[in-house]
């Protein structure tokens, strides 16, 4: 398993927990953005810049990302193309994305995008919180625990 993470949006605080998971368990973790950012040295953490445009990280992440890994992303849309291909895709809230939850997620997500459309003020997302930190260290260690269990 590798993990992939929608770098451009994704909190400090949680590439924290992911640069402390890809240290602590040797599971290559490579963030992609069209941005410079600093990383840790380790060889467990890469960085890879893409090109600036509308969804090139995404692109990328999905052309690179195969079976069984792991992507952090808050990109709906994207979490529906890496389970298309069989990876796993969990939210920077500890969100997972499944096969089941993913098209009501597509579909409500369609129906806010035309709600902004027509002039209707929706809000943005709650800023994280401790809980959201937690929900996502949690489940960053079940999906961990569960692939060294099956690798072993």
């Amino acid at each position: 398993m590798k993990i992939w993470v929608d770098a451009d949006a994704c909190p400090v605080v949680i590439k924290d927990i992911l640069f402390k998971a890809a240290n602590r368990t040797e599971i290559l973790t490579t963030l992609l953005a069209n941005h410079s950012m600093a990383v840790p040295k380790s060889p467990f953490i890469q960085f890879s810049q893409v090109s600036h445009g509308f969804d090139e990280a995404d692109n990328e992440i999905v052309k690179r990302c195969s079976s069984g890994d792991l992507v952090i992303t808050a990109d709906i849309p994207l979490a529906a193309d890496v389970i298309a291909k069989g990876a796993q895709a969990l939210s920077p809230r500890g969100e997972l994305f499944t096969k089941e939850n993913i098209k009501s997620l597509l579909g409500m997500r369609d129906f806010m995008d035309t709600m902004r459309s027509s002039g209707v003020q929706t809000g943005g997302p709650a800023p994280m919180n401790h809980n959201d930190r937690q929900l996502f260290a949690n489940q960053l260690d079940k999906i961990i625990t569960r692939f060294q269990r099956q690798s072993q």
